[in-house]
């Protein structure tokens, strides 16, 4: 009698234990959908590459109403020469922007930005949601040097676990990527392009793996570069990231190592790769649409030094 008892006990709680490890496999007909091809290594950048500046920079944006705003930016410094990296040209500019934002519905949004400087450089971007699953976006920029004119067409296809997105643009270039999830928290894509006017071409793949405490990528390119990146988040406040880039036709490896740190009245970024470059990015909240900005890059083997300051006040 005894044993008839253990017995059905224990095959009750093996049956339980086949149908909890049956819930926990993968629903196959419901992934979720992935990042964006493009956007696979938002979080890295976010922690590795903050917009650095050298100079003084200040930045006014005024709301005209819930959907339309006006922008000021003044900038005087020091920006890197257009072909040559390590000459520094003295530049500074005012710039005026007007922004449109204006919802449609709860995941759709029309959204017009453009910009023009004083040295006669234009920029404008259009992004329309026709649906909540299609919608594409236009990227241009107008300057006064020739062939440094650029133009965009992005068009994106929003799948119930999958991106798809095809590029056009001038100098006869096409593209196109897709993104697919695999399981719940990997996610594999691939992409490829043609510049025809460079008589170019090339592949890459990619893949995401993300949880809620860590997110990392893997990316390869025909044109020579493999990359890796990896964030975890320690707390909500504290996130630590790292990056690992090869380029096999140069032999050449550079690593980083970044942390993004979220206090209650600032946010400090920053990293330190193999080339011996540091840097540092603050952003210090002094009142309400008031922030107070601090930007910092040594590079002692090159012995270059940037250092900015700035302010931005609005929304």
């Amino acid at each position: 009698m005894g044993g008839a008892v253990s017995y059905a006990s224990s095959s009750s709680s093996s049956s339980s234990h086949d149908d909890k490890r049956g819930t926990e496999t993968e629903d196959w007909y419901n992934l979720p959908c992935p990042t964006k091809y493009e956007d696979i290594t938002r979080e890295a950048i976010m922690s590795l590459k903050p917009e650095l500046f050298e100079g003084l920079r200040f930045d006014f944006t005024k709301p005209l109403n819930q959907k339309f705003s006006l922008s000021h930016s003044i900038f005087m410094g020091s920006v890197p020469h257009p072909t040559q990296s390590n000459i520094k040209v003295p530049v500074s500019h005012y710039e005026f922007g007007a922004n449109l934002m204006d919802p449609l519905g709860k995941t759709q949004m029309v959204m017009l930005i453009g910009r023009i400087l004083t040295d006669g450089r234009m920029s404008a971007r259009i992004k329309y949601d026709v649906n909540d699953r299609f919608s594409f976006k236009i990227n241009a920029q107008i300057t006064n040097e020739p062939h440094f004119s650029l133009g965009m067409f992005h068009f994106d296809y929003r799948g119930n676990d999958y991106w798809a997105q095809l590029q056009m643009g001038n100098n006869a270039f096409y593209g196109v990527n897709y993104m697919q999830s695999v399981t719940n928290n990997l996610a594999l894509g691939g992409e490829g392009y043609w510049l025809g006017h460079h008589r170019k071409s090339g592949i890459g793949f990619a893949a995401r793996y993300n949880t809620e405490k860590v997110v990392a990528t893997a990316q390869f390119k025909s044109g020579g570069t493999i990359g890796m990146t990896y964030v975890h988040k320690v707390s909500d406040k504290v996130s630590l990231a790292s990056d690992f880039v090869y380029n096999w036709k140069t032999k050449e490896v550079v690593t980083s190592l970044g942390y993004d740190y979220l206090l209650q009245q600032c946010r400090l970024r920053g990293r330190l790769d193999t080339n011996g470059c540091i840097a540092a990015y603050l952003e210090e909240r002094l009142n309400v649409g008031v922030n107070f900005l601090l930007s910092a890059e040594i590079d002692h083997w090159k012995k270059d030094y940037k250092f900015g300051f700035g302010m931005t006040v609005g929304q």
